[in-house]
């Protein structure tokens, strides 16, 4: 299907999510590539040896997550904006999730907004908590 669609299956999304607690105790990144391509930005990106993708350059990026801080950089400089930060520590019932955002209309930190899945999907409504869009972005604004 994902050959076919684009769209990974939950066992594929699943293999790339550290563990809840892990999740629980602050934000991290998640990077969803799925493909071998030539693509090194987040190891490049990331300052705090967390990311891999070693000498073969066209390797899938390992994240190490105890390495992780969730500070976002690799995520503004992921050209296939396949990397989310995913943060469960301020509050037991919600995850916060920070996405990379390059649509022309950026929402408003307060407002509610469509929460889609992989297809595009309505799941429901979400807040946008916090846009960050600083110049060291490159133009991709930073939405949790």
């Amino acid at each position: 299907m994902f050959e076919k669609t684009g769209i990974p299956n939950r066992e594929m999304i699943m293999g790339k999510f550290p563990s809840i607690e892990r999740i629980n105790k602050g934000a991290v990144a998640v990077v969803e590539c799925y493909k071998e391509i030539p693509c090194n930005p987040c190891q490049t990106a990331c300052k705090f040896d967390a990311i891999k993708v070693g000498e073969d350059i066209n390797n899938i990026p390992h994240v190490t997550f105890d390495n992780c801080t969730g500070c976002s950089v690799c995520l503004s400089k992921c050209p296939g904006l396949a990397i989310i930060i995913v943060d469960g520590s301020k509050s037991q019932v919600t995850i916060e999730v920070k996405i990379p955002y390059e649509f022309a209309l950026l929402p408003k930190e307060g407002q509610i907004v469509k929460g889609l899945n992989r297809e595009g999907k309505y799941i429901t409504d979400v807040k946008v908590l916090k846009i960050l869009n600083p110049k060291s972005f490159d133009r991709t604004p930073v939405v949790t």
